[in-house]
């Protein structure tokens, strides 16, 4: 089975290496991984990527919030319908609708009506002519300030509407919470349990050698983002190592401290139509009986110099991670792939 998956997993990053600079792939069946990179991490020393380079997840960072609500909310240190105006600073002003207000779980599930962007962030966004991060002015006192200012587009609660606002003010939430900073809640909340060392917001010099350069596109390279203290959104950066630590957990319940937070995480849900929903920081949706009616469950991310993906089928315990860096070139086609023969072989009994 592994000279087969380790086979498929480098297919895969080979495929994508066509149209990236370099990539991982990593792919788990039950409890066989195999973790194959293809191109260069762009450093310039020719090195090919693999199970321990460091990349920037972007919105995959949006699961890890999530699981941070999911964990402090199972052991009675936040709810899920707690307010978001409860957690930050006495006197902010935080929008409405119809009398309803932001939930933490809404904005964990992507239905607190609140736009994409913060305010003032649209326009650099669109044109993106520096390298430099767009995000790198969204402090807290800029994010809060915009957000008394902010219309709801939907009455909380009722609309899926994804918006990288909302993530970020959940996790500067949750930092206020507990006392901490965003990437300290991670560190402490999710990543300790798994055994997960290569997950951060900073890099140290320990593991600057380590990291993928990011490109806009092959040939362009631009300099790393960071997103302030809208780290919640999208800011962590891991390996692929790392990450399969954190789908196992996903597939195998976790250890102790976490089983109950990727219960939650997963028992609730916003249906998005018949066939699709999201769960606290996941995506997920069920195949046509014809593709197999297989459960995938996933998030993928892109950064000014990144793209990723993460995607699991609890079902057959089945995980596919890829990470490349160079954005604008989705690595998400390929990823979906993968994981759809994996699950059709698991189905066929090949695996």
């Amino acid at each position: 089975m592994a000279q087969e998956l380790g086979t498929l997993a480098q297919r895969t990053a080979d495929r994508l290496a066509e149209k990236h600079v370099g990539v991982v792939v990593a792919a788990v069946a039950e409890d066989t991984v195999e973790i194959r990179g293809a191109g260069s991490t762009g450093a310039g020393d020719g090195r090919v990527p693999g199970p321990d380079t460091l990349f920037e997840i972007g919105s995959v960072t949006k699961t890890f919030t999530a699981l941070a609500l999911a964990r402090m909310a199972a052991v009675g240190r936040a709810a899920l319908d707690e307010p978001l105006a409860d957690l930050l600073p006495a006197g902010t002003a935080v929008p409405s609708r119809d009398g309803r207000p932001i939930s933490l779980e809404h904005l964990a599930t992507h239905t607190s009506g609140l736009p994409r962007l913060p305010r003032g962030i649209l326009l650099p966004v669109l044109l993106n002519r520096s390298r430099s991060d767009p995000y790198a002015a969204c402090t807290a006192e800029a994010l809060l300030s915009g957000l008394a200012r902010t219309r709801l587009r939907a009455v909380p609660g009722k609309r899926f509407r994804y918006s990288n606002l909302g993530s970020g003010l959940l996790g500067l939430a949750l930092a206020r919470r507990a006392g901490t900073d965003y990437e300290s809640l991670i560190s402490r909340e999710i990543c300790a349990p798994l055994g997960m060392t290569d997950t951060v917001v900073t890099v140290d010099a320990a593991r600057s050698d380590r990291c993928a350069r990011g490109h806009a596109r092959p040939g362009r390279p631009v300099t790393p983002w960071h997103l302030a203290d809208l780290a919640g959104a999208g800011a962590l950066r891991s390996t692929a190592t790392d990450l399969v630590a954190y789908v196992r957990a996903q597939l195998d319940g976790g250890p102790a401290e976490l089983s109950e937070a990727i219960r939650l995480s997963r028992a609730v849900e916003h249906r998005r139509s018949s066939f699709a929903r999201v769960h606290l920081g996941w995506m997920a949706h069920r195949l046509h009986p014809r593709q197999g009616a297989h459960l995938q469950i996933w998030h993928n991310g892109g950064t000014g110099g990144f793209s990723s993906f993460v995607g699991f089928d609890p079902e057959k315990r089945l995980a596919v991670i890829a990470l490349g860096n160079t954005a604008r070139r989705s690595v998400d086609r390929p990823a979906f792939d993968l994981l759809h023969t994996l699950q059709q072989q698991c189905a066929s009994g090949t695996n």
